[in-house]
């Protein structure tokens, strides 16, 4: 069977979840079928093709520049049997080429345009561009795969068009044998935590998903013995980055201990930092899965995060860790910062319990989201696409 993957992300340039996901579906799809992936770059290695947009644009909206990219992808499909795109940067290019070369486009939805609003600050008018692709590839795909259950209904209720037999759940998976804990502390040293105090630990992107501005709120009240370590990067828009630094500045005037990390630091710095916080926060406002929670419990880590989107059916509330509840209006972010809040000192306040839950979100993750298990799902969709076409 031979495969076309579609991913702006691709190491060594991966920067969120959809690109973790596709670094490690690609390994295990790797020994099923034969693959290609198409990404954005340039070059080319083996099974690896990197396309760039068109120098024409340079200065363009990104979403113009985007659409470039899945022309030149979608002409380089034209030996593969069957074509899968993941997020709406590589969507178009599946659609492109099912419509041109009469293959089937299987799409994985790490999110949705129609539940993102915020983008809009990102994209300007690319915004309408980047939905307008994400809707007409949606819906006239093959397959749609949702990396949750609360995702599939995300799909179904922005989508109503879509053919509800079309959209198939395969959670996100994890590599338990990379992610593990890691007894070493050179990567704390270098950052210069105090290894006598304990730390709350983020990790992602500086984008209104992942509910920065919340967090930077919420601990101001935490235990001031608490160490904060902020590995945040990658901000969306220079406003939203101006927006961070200011309520980092606040913070760390209201206590010490605090540290951001603005580089996407290596996967082994950031496993250590994983293996020894006290507690990982995920405090998003909308998340399909939540793939970083899934790596801190594989480094057992217990996890707060909050309880939106797929992260329940990750993060088992009272057993590996603690979700808070986010309704998002009125006195909502407030409410919802005091709950982050006294979540986070509950956990800081009980190593005992902090350890079990620690155990479990390992175990969990171990037993029940390997990528190789997520990779032969995959593979049996291709099988039964390829029969009805």
């Amino acid at each position: 069977m031979r495969v076309g993957l579609l991913t702006r992300e691709y190491p060594p340039d991966v920067y969120g979840g959809a690109g973790v996901h596709v670094e490690f579906l690609a390994r295990e799809l790797g020994r099923l079928v034969d693959l290609d992936v198409h990404c954005w770059g340039e070059g080319r290695t083996d099974g690896v093709l990197r396309h760039r947009s068109w120098s024409a644009l340079d200065g363009a909206n990104d979403a113009l520049r985007t659409f470039s990219v899945d022309l030149a992808m979608a002409a380089a499909l034209q030996y593969r049997e069957l074509v899968h795109s993941h997020t709406w940067y590589a969507n178009l290019g599946g659609h492109l080429a099912k419509l041109l070369y009469g293959v089937p486009h299987v799409l994985t939805a790490h999110s949705l345009e129609p539940l993102r609003p915020w983008k809009a600050e990102q994209l300007g008018g690319g915004y309408a561009l980047s939905s307008w692709a994400e809707s007409a590839a949606i819906e006239a795909a093959d397959a749609v795969i949702a990396v949750s259950g609360a995702m599939r209904e995300d799909i179904l209720a922005c989508y109503p068009a879509l053919d509800a037999t079309r959209v198939h759940v395969v959670h996100n998976g994890i590599d338990t044998a990379l992610y593990r804990p890691d007894p070493g502390t050179d990567a704390l040293d270098r950052i210069g935590l105090d290894r006598s105090r304990p730390y709350v630990l983020f990790v992602g992107r500086i984008t209104r998903q992942k509910g920065v501005p919340h967090l930077l709120r919420a601990v101001r009240d935490i235990d001031p013995a608490v160490q904060v370590v902020l590995c945040a990067g990658a901000p969306d828009t220079p406003e939203i980055d101006q927006e961070f630094r200011d309520l980092f500045a606040v913070l760390s005037r209201a206590r010490e201990g605090v540290h951001w990390i603005p580089r996407m630091l290596p996967r082994p710095e950031v496993i250590q930092l994983l293996t020894h916080a006290a507690v990982f926060v995920c405090p998003s406002v909308y998340e399909p899965l939540g793939i970083v929670n899934l790596e801190a419990m594989a480094c057992g880590t217990p996890v707060v995060a909050s309880g939106v989107g797929g992260i329940p059916e990750v993060v088992a509330d009272g057993e590996t860790g603690l979700l808070v509840p986010r309704d998002g209006s009125g006195d909502g972010d407030r409410d919802f910062e005091a709950q982050l809040a006294r979540a986070l000192d509950s956990v800081l306040g009980d190593p005992e319990a902090a350890r079990r839950m620690g155990e479990a979100g390992r175990a969990r993750a171990v037993q029940e989201f390997g990528w190789d298990a997520v990779a032969r799902r995959t593979v049996r969709l291709y099988e039964e696409i390829l029969k009805q076409a």
